[in-house]
């Protein structure tokens, strides 16, 4: 085993998960009045904006119904889960489980529904919360949502797609969400479903959207699979990639199958490479595969998400195959991460760093950012820190 105290490291994260980042949530996202909760929060936790958008509505949801799942059934979390699920139960959808994207606090309809993430979420949060609640309703509500989302699958914008079919690219978020939502609703749906499903999503992330030239993921490819030289067709989001691939490697866990495993790692270590500020330190936001200037004027930012996700596949790749390698990108990304995005004087952290590390926005919340990525990804490493820690004493 390495030389790293793994039961510090846990400790550490596990005491910045249960006192200082769910507290947070607990106290000031809750809408006792409304119901449902408010995600944009200011640096001390005020509300400065009471829109409510459903895909961070479900990820709420998700996040506290699956710590009464897998960790203790407290009874604030199931109350937390449960109010923001009646909300969402009431006001999220059409009727039809056609998930809007925006509901004022009142849960009235502000943006249609035209985002299928919208969906995504619903479904996981409905999923974990039948699971936490043992209520048949909330199954139903997953399974109706997982049938509209495949539905969807192959122009997830419906009417509201904007594209022509000139250049009809189709992006790698719904099948990399995707290998995730499988395992969270596979308890709900049919085994052969289940496996189609998953065998979809393997091979649209693995032969598809990964490019062996590149060592990469790309974001966009023609209906064929080729590469499009555009904007869009030559956009690397290396949080994304990431991502996708600790999402892989639960995948290559639950199908026993080491070779897919050790690719996601192999991946994920080309990425964080690839995406690596050399001269600053941090991943960048977006990257164009051939060098040239990009559209999205933020590309140079350092994002919360994107570093907490690295951290977790790194950790995970270390974990399912010894890679030092995985090990020490882990390191590195941890020392970065918790340097500069954890707020040292009030609870949560920072969301949008500029290039050279500096905080950008002092939220805690917004229409983007709100209780997913930065408890989930302390609630992963903390699981699989205290898993190698006790590798390690025996």
């Amino acid at each position: 085993m390495a030389d790293i105290d793994f039961s510090k490291l846990a400790e550490r994260y596990r005491s910045e998960l249960f006192d200082n980042v769910l507290p947070f949530w607990l106290d000031k996202s809750q809408d006792l009045e409304c119901g449902g909760y408010f995600t944009c929060l200011d640096r001390k936790g005020d509300v400065y904006d009471t829109d409510k958008f459903i895909w961070l509505q479900g990820r709420e949801v998700w996040l506290f119904s699956m710590l009464c799942n897998r960790v203790e059934k407290r009874p604030e979390w199931l109350q937390c889960a449960i109010q923001g699920g009646e909300f969402l139960r009431r006001y999220g959808h059409d009727g039809n489980y056609n998930w809007y994207f925006a509901l004022t606090r009142e849960g009235k309809p502000l943006v249609e529904p035209y985002n299928i993430f919208s969906y995504t979420f619903a479904a996981m949060a409905f999923a974990q919360l039948s699971l936490a609640t043992g209520n048949e309703e909330y199954a139903e509500i997953a399974r109706k949502t997982f049938d509209r989302i495949l539905e969807r699958r192959d122009n997830p914008k419906g009417r509201w797609n904007k594209q022509t079919d000139v250049r009809p690219l189709k992006g790698f978020s719904l099948s990399m969400i995707l290998c995730n939502l499988a395992l969270e609703i596979e308890h709900l749906i049919d085994p052969a479903l289940l496996q189609h499903t998953i065998d979809e999503c393997l091979h649209e992330v693995m032969d598809v959207f990964y490019r062996p030239e590149l060592g990469l993921l790309v974001e966009n490819v023609m209906p064929d699979g080729s590469l499009s030289d555009s904007f869009d067709g030559r956009l690397i989001n290396p949080g994304h990639g990431i991502e996708s691939t600790w999402f892989i490697m639960d995948l290559g866990k639950r199908l026993s199958r080491p070779d897919l495993i050790s690719k996601a790692v192999q991946i994920a270590l080309k990425t964080a490479d690839y995406g690596w500020d050399k001269q600053y330190d941090g991943i960048f936001y977006f990257m164009d595969r051939k060098g040239a200037p990009q559209q999205q004027l933020e590309w140079d930012q350092k994002l919360w998400w994107v570093h907490i996700e690295t951290m977790i596949a790194m950790l995970k790749g270390y974990a399912l195959t010894g890679s030092r390698e995985a090990l020490d990108w882990f390191l590195r990304v941890d020392e970065y991460t918790w340097s500069h995005f954890k707020d040292k004087e009030y609870p949560e952290w920072f969301g949008y760093l500029n290039r050279r590390g500096e905080v950008l926005l002092p939220l805690k919340g917004g229409k983007w950012k709100g209780c997913f990525h930065v408890p989930r990804g302390l609630y992963q490493c903390w699981r699989l820190l205290e898993e190698l820690a006790a590798l390690d004493v025996k």
